[in-house]
């Protein structure tokens, strides 16, 4: 069984990934958020750059509908020494999907058959792809999962949710499974495990699933994956570890403060974690209100600290622990 950290914009970049592994350590393998343009930004070079990345091995992850811009890409990337890029099919975000990329590419199947096409034809790298089942219907799926049986897809991430879902109504099984059957190429799954109980019924409906991608599950309850593990008998039960929690959000809000100016936008990204991260923790709701009205780092850190010191671990054996419609 491999897990994997997903791409989340905004809030799983290289810092996190790194602050992810040193405490947890986890997962098999880690993906950054999409890089949308074909000269990439200073922060998208940053994000990329092995000096700075820990947590191995990497797959940088590539949004854009034009081929030549793809290929671009990826040869900068080869140039850094990699060897395998994921193409963004899953992005459900309005404004991606109304520019014909992310999930709203997948509402155009010709034009992605074709520049499928040209980019496995001509790409130096292994292409794994992260897709939706469609924009509108499940009818679409079908469709395209005979445009993904012509190529040689390093390995296909399925989130069964059609692109107007965004993250609400429940993973499509269905669609899943007739990926399952249909296709040999390695395939592995994505959405809505936010508990050990989430993750025995897609075994229980899946058995021979042997890859997941985590998600919002891990922003909520970084001690997700381990839980799991242990679960399993992969690893020693261990439980909680409350120190490595204090480590962790320590190594965040540092690793913050070196590559953002000023204590706004370090508060900004810590409050966005929290808004996932704070419902991992019970009776937490008055710290996580001094959180959000924090406008100082000291007065957020005292509250933060406080949550993990001493607020009570929702129980992850549970689905009900966490909310996922945020």
């Amino acid at each position: 069984m491999k897990f994997y950290l997903a791409p989340m914009e905004g809030i799983t970049g290289y810092v996190y990934r790194n602050a992810y592994y040193k405490y947890f350590g986890h997962m098999d393998c880690y993906f950054t958020p999409f890089i949308g343009n074909k000269r990439m930004a200073a922060r998208e070079q940053h994000d990329v750059d092995p000096k700075r990345n820990l947590a191995r091995p990497l797959v940088p992850q590539i949004l854009t509908n034009r081929a030549e811009d793809f290929l671009l890409l990826a040869g900068q990337l080869l140039r850094l020494g990699y060897d395998e890029v994921n193409l963004n099919l899953g992005c459900p975000s309005g404004t991606v999907a109304a520019r014909g990329r992310g999930a709203g590419f997948l509402g155009y199947p010709k034009e992605l058959d074709a520049f499928l096409c040209e980019i496995f034809d001509k790409c130096p790298l292994k292409i794994s792809i992260k897709t939706r089942i469609g924009v509108n219907a499940p009818g679409e799926w079908p469709g395209l999962l005979e445009i993904y049986k012509k190529y040689p897809i390093s390995e296909l991430i399925i989130h069964p949710r059609l692109q107007r879902d965004f993250y609400k109504n429940s993973p499509n099984w269905e669609a899943y499974g007739q990926a399952v059957r249909e296709l040999s190429l390695p395939l592995c799954y994505n959405g809505d495990i936010a508990s050990i109980q989430d993750f025995q019924g897609l075994m229980d409906a899946f058995p021979h699933t042997e890859c997941v991608m985590l998600g919002r599950g891990i922003l909520r309850s970084p001690w997700l994956a381990g839980r799991i593990k242990e679960s399993m008998g992969m690893t020693e039960n261990k439980g909680v570890d409350r120190d490595a929690l204090l480590g962790f959000h320590e190594e965040l809000l540092s690793g913050y403060q070196r590559e953002m100016e000023g204590e706004r936008n370090v508060l900004f990204r810590l409050k966005e974690l929290w808004s996932y991260m704070g419902d991992g923790f019970a009776g937490a709701e008055k710290l996580l209100k001094k959180i959000k009205k924090s406008s100082r780092l000291p007065e957020y850190r005292a509250a933060a600290e406080e949550i993990i010191r001493s607020c009570q671990i929702r129980d992850m054996d549970t689905a009900d622990a966490i909310n996922l419609e945020k």
